[in-house]
């Protein structure tokens, strides 16, 4: 297996600064378009109806807003495969948010109001459902501590496994990577304007896991490593040595994934799977910034650290 000789320490304001510069981008447009967060997280109804020919999506919100005298938003999704019988249709998403669920007589009300601007759209309900605001903030901030909870357990984790090398100080970096894993995950939301669902939750545990398991072969190089070379090693050069060492791998198993789940995308885009398209495009963003903090960010601030603990040290022996 071909051995890299990458100096990531030395290059390591280089890193820095495409992560920040990511993030300031992320956060430009956060602040420019918001954050939408799904119903199930903020309660409201959904409504999905099949349609044919042509309709304008912001006739059909103004038409819906109007009769039913809530906030709404459309979408509009066109030759979405049929599960039954494999037939192309036309669909179009109304959602409601709000702190009731919709009636039967205002879903009625919202079928002839469309039915008589488009007659020949032959509007059929292909889905219907309503979700409790209160029940949809208890789903979110249970989702917020499970996510919560799995990083905690993995400062743990790693903490006691690699204790001989600073464990809390590792499973700290360590954490500040996958917290930038994170943060590219839900600006990926916001640039491609996606509302944050069970979907943002799934991809966030998953590449927890998945960014660990990087830094993990990475953090067990440089255990092996420090037996191998001494306690005299400088930690720039032991932690270099230990990334370039495990890199192939890491980009293998990075590029493997990444085109597994492209593939994935690639299907869902080509039959309008708008559920799976929400996971699979930040689930490759999630990839790639993974592999990028595993091997850019961790290492790097793992090297700082110590080498400040270690002045610290050489600072209290000379005052004493």
């Amino acid at each position: 297996m071909k051995t890299f000789h990458i100096r990531f320490y030395e290059n390591r304001k280089i890193y820095f600064a495409i992560s920040l510069l990511l993030m300031g981008a992320g956060l430009i447009f956060n602040i420019i378009f918001g954050t939408q967060l799904d119903i199930q997280f903020t309660g409201g109804a959904l409504i999905k109806y099949s349609y044919s020919g042509e309709i304008n999506q912001e006739k059909v919100q103004d038409i819906v807003q109007a009769t039913t005298n809530k906030p709404v938003t459309a979408s509009i999704n066109k030759d979405v495969k049929s599960a039954s019988d494999g037939k192309s249709l036309n669909n179009v998403s109304i959602s409601f948010s709000g702190t009731e669920s919709l009636t039967l007589q205002q879903q009625q009300a919202v079928a002839a109001a469309l039915a008589k601007e488009y007659p020949n759209a032959k509007f059929a309900v292909v889905e219907s459902s309503s979700i409790n605001p209160v029940m949809g903030r208890d789903f979110f901030f249970k989702c917020l501590l499970s996510v919560f909870v799995a990083a905690l357990l993995l400062i743990v984790y790693i903490a006691l496994r690699f204790r001989k090398i600073g464990g809390a100080s590792a499973g700290t970096m360590a954490i500040i990577a996958l917290l930038h894993d994170v943060a590219m995950v839900y600006f990926t939301f916001v640039v491609f304007r996606m509302p944050i669902n069970d979907n943002f939750i799934a991809v966030v545990l998953t590449i927890l896991g998945y960014s660990l398991n990087d830094t993990i072969i990475i953090y067990d190089r440089i255990r092996e490593n420090r037996k191998l070379m001494g306690p005299k090693t400088d930690y720039s050069v032991l932690v270099d040595t230990s990334i370039n060492q495990t890199l192939t791998r890491s980009l293998y198993t990075a590029g493997c994934t990444f085109v597994a789940i492209a593939v994935v995308y690639a299907v869902s885009v080509m039959y309008n799977l708008d559920s799976v398209q929400t996971f699979a495009l930040p689930m490759m963003v999630g990839i790639l910034t993974g592999c990028y903090s595993s091997i850019c960010v961790a290492g790097p601030l793992y090297v700082m650290w110590q080498k400040h603990k270690q002045q610290k040290k050489q600072k209290a022996a000379a005052t004493n």
